[in-house]
């Protein structure tokens, strides 16, 4: 059977704000598991260098989404102009805590900082953003590891339409170390064909248009039109911009046209689309560090 016979009349909106709260609850299923055997909560270190105003919020939420499921979290903010020396030296009293089983650092980092070298000190066990080259290494070859919040996130409302992903054609726009290759590995795993576009790619329309499942992930609002994608193909929409409107007041938008394309199968609306799978699969990453803890 076809995609396009599996279609429905209109294009079926994939709820990650419902898909998160179910996830949620697995997550806060599994740190009551924790609590009852061992007599500690799992433990989500978050770390913010600076004043950045998104970052802030970003850290106030993954803050309050671990008091929703039972995670213990400690918030570790830093001055602008903090040494990386000191920095490095707050990951590894991290990396040694017994109490701590996730650990996060908050990017962007001041441009002073090498977030690679940061990002490479913390414990691969405990890097529950999935960044670490051990754990990309993992992802590449299959063999376990945390993997990176959004691209899991991704899988996970594919899953919810299409648990299938055997010879389908998948098209990755973007190509980041964060969302877009991890996502293509991911998908290769599943045995998903696998186009992996980026900002030179030639003729991106024609190669989307072929695509049985679309991860729009490049960062530009409203790239992906409504004739570049088939009937009844799956659209993920990953990107997520604040325009500010004829009017004055601003909106979130995606990669994706959203109005063109109710055509598709299934497309994620942004907001309430991919972003709240990010956090959701961070708070099951710490649980799964806590539980892969020796």
């Amino acid at each position: 059977m076809t995609l396009a016979a599996l279609r429905p009349r209109a294009a079926e909106w994939i709820d990650g704000r419902a898909i998160a709260a179910r996830l949620d609850a697995a997550t806060a299923a599994e740190v009551a598991a924790i609590v009852a055997r061992e007599g500690v909560a799992p433990g989500l270190a978050v770390v913010l260098v600076g004043e950045d105003p998104a970052s802030q919020v970003y850290v106030r939420r993954k803050i309050e989404a671990c008091a929703r499921v039972g995670i213990a979290s400690s918030e570790h903010r830093l001055p602008d102009d903090t040494p990386q020396d000191a920095l490095l030296t707050l990951i590894a009293r991290l990396n040694a805590d017994p109490r701590v089983h996730g650990i996060l650092v908050q990017v962007p980092l001041p441009a002073h900082i090498d977030a690679g070298i940061v990002l490479g000190a913390i414990d691969p066990g405990k890097d529950v953003d999935g960044f670490h080259p051990v754990n990309v290494g993992r992802l590449s070859t299959g063999t376990g590891g945390l993997v990176p919040c959004t691209p899991l996130g991704v899988m996970m409302l594919l899953d919810s339409v299409l648990p299938d992903l055997r010879g389908l054609d998948a098209v990755v726009i973007g190509k980041s170390n964060i969302v877009g290759k991890p996502i293509a590995m991911l998908l290769l795993e599943r045995e998903a064909t696998v186009t992996v576009t980026h900002i030179e790619t030639r003729g991106l329309a024609d190669i989307v248009r072929k695509a049985d499942v679309v991860i729009a992930a490049a960062g530009a609002p409203r790239l992906v039109r409504g004739f570049w994608i088939k009937e009844g193909a799956v659209v993920i929409d990953v990107g997520i911009t604040r325009m500010v409107q004829e009017d004055g007041r601003t909106r979130l938008v995606g990669d994706v046209a959203f109005d063109e394309v109710q055509h598709a199968r299934a497309v994620t609306p942004v907001p309430g689309g991919v972003g709240p799978m990010t956090i959701a699969c961070l708070l099951a990453n710490t649980v799964k560090a806590a539980n892969q803890k020796k």
